[in-house]
């Protein structure tokens, strides 16, 4: 077998059903794809093991080795290839503990729609292009991920970079060398990219999310850290990923670090972050006011925020005309 695709991003299917495999092959036909099947899971372990894998689409439900099983030992043998299940309404379950271990990126459920199977291919090839810009670690690109990012949440445009702004003028006010700046961009550009895995049907539900949806939320940060720990990026912009939920009285998450335990750099994009997110319209309300968003950060001293960066953030907002807010 040949060791690679050349130029064209590899699709694999993987269905013990001859018919699905052969409709799919159809439907992603002349969209500039190399399209691969297999009828088996041992089959589609050989196939990953030779060729480039950008995004494999298996059947839950085979004989000999279910879906899950397969996904699981292909994140072993190719790290980077974007797993995504098909999957019956009974094992429904199994595929969203799936998810939630980040064992799988995406699920689409059969008997599937045209539209469904596209759009979950698409977004898999996005998240893969993403893993394969990442291992560069250029500027333009980590910077052009951030945008891309966004597209999944239309309200949320700019956010990334609005982020990054506020939080580089705290470092700089709080004597922070430039190098570490550097990182604090990277960082802010990149603290949602755990994101492109949570489908945009939990992200722009215009109402409140079921306990279930919200434990897939959670998981963002850690998805977030582990994309940027492969693309070998710093401990710093790592931190910053990873626990820039965490809260100064302990109450957020992932792990529910408090005070100093949370890493100075990861408190300063989190206060960007709350700060910007406050002043944008989202599907559940309007975006807050210059006197609604201080009164908020007021009382988010102590506990969401550190109090000494609430303080120098209020320093840098008294600074800008109130239109600027």
């Amino acid at each position: 077998m040949p060791t690679k695709e050349l130029q064209r991003e590899t699709v694999l299917f993987v269905d013990d059903e001859r018919s699905y495999l052969a409709y799919t092959s159809e439907l992603f036909e002349n969209r500039g794809l190399n399209i691969l099947t297999a009828g088996s899971a041992m089959e589609a372990l050989e196939i990953v093991e030779h060729h480039s894998v950008a995004v494999v689409v298996s059947d839950n439900e085979m004989p000999g080795m279910r879906g899950v099983e397969l996904l699981s030992r292909i994140k072993e043998v190719s790290p980077h290839t974007v797993k995504i299940m098909m999957t019956g309404s009974a094992d429904l379950a199994t595929t969203l503990a799936a998810i939630n271990s980040g064992e799988v990126f995406r699920f689409v459920l059969k008997p599937w729609k045209k539209a469904d199977m596209l759009r979950a291919v698409k977004d898999g090839l996005r998240r893969y292009r993403v893993l394969q810009s990442l291992k560069r670690e250029d500027e333009f690109i980590l910077h052009s991920l951030a945008q891309t990012i966004e597209l999944k949440d239309a309200s949320t445009k700019g956010h990334c970079d609005r982020v990054a702004t506020l939080a580089l003028r705290l470092a700089e006010r709080l004597g922070i060398s430039e190098d570490t700046q550097q990182e604090i961009r990277y960082g802010s550009w990149l603290h949602d990219c755990g994101k492109i895995g949570v489908p945009e049907a939990i992200l722009n539900a215009e109402r409140a999310l079921t306990q279930e949806e919200f434990s897939i939320v959670m998981k963002h940060p850690e998805w977030g850290r582990e994309v940027v720990r492969k693309a070998n990026l710093s401990k710093t912009v790592q931190e910053i990923v990873l626990y820039h939920h965490e809260r100064y009285d302990g109450k957020g998450y992932p792990f529910g670090l408090a005070g100093d335990k949370i890493p100075l750099e990861a408190q300063i994009v989190a206060t960007a972050d709350i700060c910007d997110a406050l002043t944008m319209d989202r599907p559940y309300r309007k975006g807050f006011d210059r006197d609604e968003l201080l009164w908020t950060m007021k009382g988010m001293s102590g506990s969401n925020l550190d109090p000494k960066l609430v303080e120098v953030l209020f320093e840098l907002l008294a600074e800008e005309e109130p239109s600027e807010v």
